[in-house]
Formats: C-alpha cells, structure tokens, sequence
C-alpha cells in the first residue's frame, strides 16, 4: 500500500512542476540540456587538447640529437645514447652531480707542414 501512495504523489509532483513551468518552460529546458549535450563534448576535447599541448616539450636529446617528446617538470631518458634527461621549460638538459663541468669536444683537423 505504502507504494501506491509514492506513486501517487510523485505523479502530483510531477504535474505540479510541469503546471508551474509551463510546456514552454518543459520545451526550452529540454532543448538547452540538449544543446549543452552537443557543445560540451567537443569544447572539452579542445581544453584538454590545449592543455596536453601545454605540457609536452619536443626538442632533441643535447647529447646525441635524438628527436624526443616529454611531459614537462619530469624526468627521462634517451631513448638512443640512454642518458638521463630532465625536462624544464620546454627543453631537455642533462642531469649531472654537482661539480661536474659539462664540456663538448670538438676535432682540429691537422694542419700540413
């Protein structure tokens, strides 16, 4: 018996709303819930595109040149010469110990006699 009247009284319930909006009021709330159904799943995927955008650094491996992609703000390694990398602002630099000095070799060809 308690279910009948639930019945009931959510019927009341709902003729009471639908009196007091109107049909007008019924057609216009349907139509924007099903406007914001078609515009909000494409304006998400753009947000999420520009943020993933945002927070990956392309740029080559400053040891051996490798093209390579990271999240910023973490860690890697080259995938080619296997030398630790840490992404920071959009560019890869090389972790090293305090105190190392970071040199780079350069061949002098001979000169004739």
């Amino acid at each position: 018996m308690n279910n009948g009247w639930r019945f009931w009284l959510g019927w009341l319930l709902i003729l009471a709303v639908l009196s007091n909006i109107g049909l007008q009021g019924l057609a216009q709330g349907l139509s924007a819930f099903l406007l914001f159904l078609v515009i909000a799943p494409p304006l998400v995927l753009w947000g999420l595109r520009w943020w993933v955008r945002r927070q990956i650094a392309v740029g080559p491996c400053p040891v051996c040149g490798t093209s390579l992609q990271g999240w910023n703000q973490t860690q890697t390694r080259c995938p080619n010469c296997g030398e630790r990398l840490q992404v920071s602002g959009g560019k890869f630099q090389r972790l090293t110990p305090p105190g190392t000095v970071d040199v780079e070799a350069v061949e002098v060809p001979e000169s004739p006699n």
